[in-house]
């Protein structure tokens, strides 16, 4: 999926205006700085290793209220979570836990949670900071898992048979830096961590095709609002769908959207956007006698040489070309 980068070349290249959006203010969220001030909070002993720590989350205790307000991370999370009987909020979009559910949140993520008021909860808790890993390759690797972005909602389902896999390799770090520290232990310790999200990745992808059903649905969804905006004239009035506004209407993290049409279509959510666009102009072409700049200002486009720019991208040939085929 493009990034901000690439978006904003496509926008300068392609020259067409682009929805956006107005975010309301937001209250400053409490950012929790070490593994040491995490274990403060759950009142739990000190961590054996500063910069890393697997935590049963049978011995913690849930944040004091001020802090779960609005809180996030300066330290990588992976968290198994079980028989946890409140809920959490992420972005927009609040996610109610069952047996088997695993979250991930990398550094400066904000998150809120609203839990019951005799809970208690079940699992196993990895947390280690950006700078254990910083001289590996995993620091750069690390980047390339999107599950780090996705939304709570979006969470991993996992098996029985997975979850005791996942829960043994978090175990195993935990054996490894409570003994004898020698010249091998952070090297082993990373290959783990490397190793647990090499495993995640897999259950990532294999959760696209056994949730078929609900990704169908919302690839539907997709369909259908794309249709509507273009349709009613909304692009003309708000400029052409962003993948953040996409992903909004859909209640989805545009990670999480680029990564199931990838795997469905092999194709981006800006791809999809575009592929509608054309779609859209050829009807518009083949059916009106409009001008190619009308035609260029009606889909949102401010110069004509952008639309047949990019319409000669998709297509092969100039708008003109296209409507004359069909004379």
């Amino acid at each position: 999926m493009p990034n901000r980068k690439t978006a904003s070349r496509d926008v300068f290249r392609f020259g067409y205006k682009q929805n956006t959006r107005v975010k309301k203010p937001s209250t400053t969220p409490y950012l929790i700085h070490s593994v040491s001030e995490l274990h403060r909070l759950l009142n739990i002993p000190k961590p054996e290793h500063p910069l890393v720590s697997v935590i049963n989350l049978n011995d913690t205790h849930c944040f004091p209220q001020d802090v779960m307000k609005s809180f996030c991370y300066n330290f990588y999370s992976i968290c198994i979570k079980k028989d946890f009987k409140g809920k959490m909020k992420y972005g927009q979009s609040y996610y109610d836990f069952d047996d088997g559910v695993m979250t991930f949140f990398s550094p400066g993520q904000v998150i809120s949670t609203v839990t019951a008021d005799d809970q208690v909860c079940e699992g196993w808790w990895l947390v280690f900071h950006a700078d254990f890993v910083r001289n590996y390759p995993l620091a750069r690797n690390i980047r390339n898992y999107g599950y780090f972005s996705y939304a709570v909602h979006e969470a991993l389902h996992m098996s029985e048979k997975e979850e005791t896999l996942v829960t043994g390799i978090m175990q195993n770090i935990a054996k490894e830096y409570r003994s004898v520290i020698d010249g091998f232990s952070q090297d082993v310790i990373v290959s783990h961590i490397d190793l647990l999200l090499t495993y995640c990745n897999r259950f990532y992808n294999r959760q696209f095709i056994t949730r078929k059903s609900a990704n169908t649905d919302l690839l539907i969804r997709l369909e259908t609002l794309l249709a509507d905006y273009f349709d009613r004239g909304k692009v003309q009035e708000l400029g052409l769908p962003t993948v953040q506004y996409i992903s909004e209407e859909l209640s989805i993290s545009p990670n999480y959207l680029s990564d199931l049409l990838r795997l469905h279509t092999g194709q981006s959510t800006q791809q999809h956007i575009h592929n509608k666009l054309i779609e859209k102009a050829q009807e518009i072409l083949t059916t009106t006698s409009l001008s190619v700049s009308e035609i260029a200002y009606q889909l949102g486009f401010e110069y004509p040489q952008s639309f047949s720019k990019l319409f000669k991208s998709k297509v092969n040939v100039s708008p003109l070309e296209f409507r004359h085929s069909f004379n």
